[in-house]
């Protein structure tokens, strides 16, 4: 088991309810691989949806396994979908691992799916899932989209800049603050800006206001 999913399920055991131990305690069993779909399908069931209240040993505890970003939109149900998939990675051969990852994520619902995009930057050759993240930004439904956009290295990582971009303006689009965009900063190129600055001009043609982000990223009045 590595590090980072050993960190996870211990976390998770402290999260869920009382009526969940049982539960998460069963995940890494031999058998677990049979039952994946099931227990992904029921961790909010079993987990519940409470936000996780990380305190600084749990936090310096996750840098040290490389999960170094935020987790504040996180709900112990995340948490437990999340070691789930990385406990498929630490026993799945690629091939396998790539078939689970895109079957929860075609067939979960939204909170599966949602999860699926929360796992990307802590799973193996995670840049081989670029075309399903940057498909995730093409949906019209916020929590997913939030999903891979918001606190969420995996797109600064590995996506292309022009699907960096089109994320980058989606969220001004829907009023998503930037500053949960990680790594805006460093991808901030001269084409983001020019898009950017077009895109206020265009917002004030039609009488409508243009967001500090939006000024911030085109740098307008600079």
């Amino acid at each position: 088991m590595s590090p980072t999913t050993r960190v996870l399920l211990e976390l998770l055991a402290l999260c869920v309810p009382e009526t969940g131990r049982a539960w998460a305690a069963a995940l890494t069993d031999a058998g677990a691989a049979a039952r994946f779909t099931a227990d992904f399908a029921a961790a909010t069931r079993r987990a519940g949806q409470a936000p996780l209240a990380l305190d600084a040993p749990a936090r310096d505890r996750l840098r040290a396994a490389g999960v170094d970003w935020p987790l504040d939109a996180w709900g112990a149900d995340d948490l437990a979908r999340v070691a789930m998939l990385l406990h498929a990675a630490d026993r799945l051969p690629p091939g396998a691992l790539v078939a689970l990852v895109e079957d929860a994520n075609a067939h979960g619902d939204t909170d599966e799916r949602r999860a699926v995009l929360l796992a990307l930057p802590l799973l193996p050759d995670a840049a081989r899932f670029v075309a399903l993240a940057v498909d995730a930004c093409r949906t019209n439904v916020r929590p997913l989209f939030e999903a891979i956009a918001c606190d969420n290295p995996f797109p600064q990582r590995h996506f292309p800049e022009a699907s960096f971009n089109q994320l980058v303006l989606k969220a001004v689009f829907l009023d998503v603050p930037l500053a949960h965009v990680v790594g805006l900063g460093a991808r901030r190129g001269g084409e983001l800006r020019r898009m950017a600055a077009d895109y206020a001009r265009e917002r004030r043609a039609a009488g409508r206001p243009v967001s500090a982000d939006l000024a911030g990223l085109a740098e307008e009045g600079r």
